[in-house]
């Protein structure tokens, strides 16, 4: 069964990676003309933003009416519906990196097999915020 997960999910991101290189999603100049609403705006990733949910709104549908999923004991849908105030911090440093380096982590990590230094700067400080964050938010033993 694990075989089977690993597998899945290794091709699942060989086609994600590939759709985003062909689509743009790779290329910081892309993307930053799509965020230049004020300037020269390049809609064309509201289209690929578009086709994803054209897939994964039918997708969602199907496999809400699945028992389980194909290689798991259960679904992993996401339960809180709340926003917090980490939640919020997190989405606007988010969307300052994208909006700065032209990358989201995705398209980054599709874009690392271009050997580029910019690209490897960002997706090495990408790790470096999530350990700084891991290290600052893990939870404490009482021992600590």
């Amino acid at each position: 069964m694990i075989v089977a997960r690993l597998t899945t999910a290794l091709v699942a991101g060989l086609i994600f990676g590939l759709g985003l290189v062909i689509s743009g999603m790779s290329n910081p100049a892309k993307v930053i003309g799509f965020l230049n609403l004020a300037g020269d705006w390049d809609p064309t990733l509201l289209l690929v933003m578009g086709g994803a949910l054209v897939v994964t709104i039918p997708g969602f549908q199907l496999l809400k009416k699945r028992a389980r999923p194909l290689f798991a004991e259960r679904f992993e849908f996401p339960t809180r519906k709340d926003l917090d105030p980490r939640l919020m911090v997190g989405a606007a440093l988010f969307g300052l990196g994208w909006g700065i380096a032209g990358f989201c982590p995705g398209p980054a990590i599709a874009a690392l097999a271009t050997a580029r230094l910019d690209v490897a700067l960002f997706v090495g400080a990408m790790i470096a915020g999530g350990v700084v964050h891991r290290i600052i938010f893990s939870p404490r033993s009482p021992d600590a």
